[in-house]
């Protein structure tokens, strides 16, 4: 039947408008000469304002759909991983006894009870029992729960439905919000009987919750291994955190875990040859523990040997740029090019020199880092062209600058160039030259400095803030006011104090896709007082490495790749970034890069990269990993005969549904809530029957459709209007 909804309004307007028309309908086929066909023409019209009136109103047709069959009950009971966390008490109405048993368990004997009988007598009810979130037998990690899937399709599949019992944990980790399902029950009039299973505390348990190893380390250098442990234990516990290969060795470090908390920590690997190893990471089961299943964690590295293009910018030969000079002349690993400009004199020449800065992008684009001492714009320095190239260099080719200043304030004119941004720090102008110290002054490690692998002087994290107090003092720091946002302070001047707070001296940030370093003394070589070249050389190839970590993700002649995250989790997705380059080494300004994708199962896949609006030959693109396994990457320019570069991502398997966790009333509680249901405690089960005895009958179901938007009456309407335009040219030819 036609339903019309129209307002106080609508209901006027459109009464007023039919009026009026039929009044001038009869006007119109009074006046005219061919009274029959006019008659016609006005009648279309008359049914045209009356169609818009009615549209006006929202015209409803509905249709109501008496059941056939018995009122039906449906039971949704959850059948995930994780219900078979041990932490629900069975009630004495499904036991004699109290019982501590899984929560699935739970659920099964509760299904199995006779306190559902009362809902069937005399066929009063039928009963229709429905697991959902079941683990797949393939990519059981993959599996989650969804709570409002299974009451949607129990809405779309039953039409005589009465009510809806869910026996779940409330954990839910893929699909839409469950309120969602529980607002459709409420239209529907169906009410929603939650029953919460399990122990809303968490069992006791130490969870290494992350590893963040990175994907590649050098060989014979240490890679930092982050890590992250929760404790639901109401203790604290000493235990050792344990690293081991596959070859069997290993390292060790103590932990203090405080009760009920979450830390973080860090533990250094050294990698010894070249190629991939296996490292577990692992915790020994503390007494009490229940969930020993979550205390290791196994992750692949791959150590190779490096060699990194350094470039050093210096005017004058002071002593910061000497011994920076032995330092990565003498690292193995690097590969140290140096521009010593001399602005009264001429450039130094001589092995490892150069006497002018690159012009070219193929002569920079070799570069993985770039040392920026006590160098300035003007004055036979650098140009703000070369700065121009520097910047692009680190933001469209994940390249690194070091900013090292120095006590002739060349760096200050560096405020009008394109490296102004790049600066991590905000400068003090009236102190151009920096500020001298009479006594030495101290560096102090911020807690990201004492996590971060480029203040790691010492072989262990035990020892390296003992290492960096008893580091000699400087007797100059640059004129930094205080960081900028987005930075990381490392180190902080350990007795000045800026209206800022603590004056910062080493500082970190990103850039594009490359890394920035400042820093704000000129005596790090001073650290080699009483260890010779230990501190000093580990602190600089520690830099050296860390910027051009990406760069040398995996690099080849003509191509080279990066990607973020390094280590994703199924789901996630990957950013690769590329930098092509023609055969002469300059950045390629025409052509593609295709990027091979073969997933852990076999399957392949072409990304074709987007160029970047830029010329530094910068290309990106996006694909998501679905499987945990290796993906293997074979990147290629398109036409281009070299080897291509070939990598590999690791997905970490992580499992969506965990063992041990509190279940989640509160979900229940509000889905209940929404759909004017009820919250049933396990020891209220008897009162269950008598909530759902006293429900009224099923109202019958109302289809409605809501006329004012359906594509059918628009396009009539249309017709009817286009009919009447045509009728009214044709009765004024004939």
């Amino acid at each position: 039947m036609l339903h019309l909804s129209p307002t106080p309004l609508t209901l006027w307007i459109g009464i007023t408008a039919l009026v009026l028309t039929v009044a001038l309908c009869v006007v119109s086929w009074r006046r005219s000469a061919h009274r029959g066909r006019t008659a016609f023409l006005e009648l279309l019209r008359l049914l045209a304002v009356a169609t818009a009136a009615i549209l006006l109103w929202q015209p409803e047709w509905r249709t109501v759909l008496h059941p056939d069959t018995k009122p039906r009950i449906a039971i949704l009971w959850d059948d995930s991983k994780s219900m078979s966390t041990a932490d629900a008490q069975l009630p004495r109405a499904l036991s004699d006894t109290p019982t501590v048993v899984s929560r699935s368990e739970w659920v099964k004997k509760a299904l199995a009870a006779d306190l559902w009988k009362p809902l069937q007598a005399n066929g009063a009810n039928d009963l229709v029992t429905l697991p959902f979130a079941t683990p797949a037998e393939k990519d059981a990690a993959l599996s989650g729960t969804d709570l409002e899937a299974p009451l949607s399709d129990v809405l779309e599949k039953e039409r005589n439905l009465r009510a809806v019992i869910l026996l779940s944990d409330g954990d839910y980790n893929i699909g839409q919000p469950p309120v969602g399902a529980a607002q459709k029950l409420r239209l529907r009039g169906v009410p929603l009987f939650s029953i919460p299973v399990g122990s809303k505390t968490r069992l006791p348990d130490i969870d290494l919750l992350s590893v963040s190893a990175p994907t590649y380390g050098i060989v014979g250098e240490n890679v930092q291994i982050p890590f992250s442990i929760r404790s639901s234990l109401d203790r604290q516990v000493r235990t050792v955190a344990r690293l081991r290969d596959d070859s069997g060795r290993e390292r060790t470090k103590e932990l203090i875990i405080p009760p009920n908390t979450e830390i973080y920590d860090s533990m250094l690997w050294r990698l010894e040859k070249d190629g991939s190893s296996t490292i577990e990471l692992s915790i020994p089961v503390a007494e009490g523990e229940l969930v020993p299943s979550n205390n290791s964690q196994k992750f692949v590295i791959a150590a190779k040997p490096e060699r990194i293009r350094v470039l050093v910018v210096e005017t004058q030969p002071r002593w910061e740029y000497r011994f920076l000079h032995n330092a990565l002349s003498r690292d193995p690993g690097v590969e140290l090019t140096c521009l010593l400009l001399h602005p009264e004199l001429r450039p130094a020449t001589g092995k490892n020199f150069i006497t002018e800065f690159p012009t070219k992008l193929e002569e920079l684009a070799k570069f993985d880092v770039i040392f920026l001492g006590d160098v300035g714009v003007g004055n036979g320095q650098l140009t703000k062209e070369n700065c121009a190239l520097i910047r692009g260099l680190v933001e469209n080719q994940a390249s690194g600058v070091v900013f090292l200043p120095g006590s002739r304030g060349n760096q200050a004119t560096l405020s009008d160039t394109e490296l102004a941004d790049l600066m991590p720090v905000i400068l003090d102008d009236d102190h151009k030259t920096g500020n001298p110290e009479t006594l030495a002054s101290p560096l102090a490690l911020t807690t990201e400095g004492r996590k971060s692998l480029l203040t790691m002087l010492g072989n262990s994290e035990e020892e390296n803030p003992e290492i960096w107090r008893r580091l000699p003092g400087f007797f100059w720091y640059a004129p930094v006011l205080k960081a900028k946002a987005g930075t990381e302070v490392l180190a902080v001047h350990g007795l000045r104090r800026t209206k800022f707070g603590p004056v910062p001296l080493i500082v970190t940030k990103p850039a594009g896709s490359g890394k920035v370093l400042y820093m704000g003394i000129d005596s790090a070589w001073r650290w080699r007082r009483g260890v010779e070249d230990l501190y000093h050389y580990r602190f600089w190839g520690q830099v050296a490495r860390w910027m051009s970590y990406q760069r040398n993700m995996a690099a080849g002649q003509r191509v080279r790749i990066f990607f973020t995250p390094e280590r994703p989790v199924p789901g996630s997705n990957i950013a690769l970034n590329a930098n092509a380059f023609d055969p002469n080494g300059a950045p390629l300004q025409e052509g593609t890069v295709a990027v091979d994708i073969t997933a852990p199962d076999g399957r392949t896949q072409r990304l074709d990269l987007q160029r970047n609006e830029s010329a530094w030959g910068a290309y990106a693109g996006r694909f998501k990993v679905d499987l945990p396994g290796s993906w293997k990457l074979r990147a290629t320019v398109t036409g281009a005969e070299d080897k291509p570069v070939e990598t590999t991502i690791i997905a970490q398997g992580v499992d969506l549904e965990k063992t041990g966790q509190p279940s989640r009333p509160e979900v229940l509680e509000e889905m209940a809530k929404v759909s004017k249901g009820r919250v049933i405690q396990p020891n209220q089960l008897a009162d269950l029957v008598k909530e759902i005895t006293a429900l009224p009958e099923p109202r019958p179901l109302e289809n409605r459709i809501p006329l004012w938007t359906d594509w059918r009456v628009i396009t009539g309407f249309v017709a009817l209007l286009a009919i009447f335009w045509a009728g009214r040219k044709l009765n004024g030819m004939f």
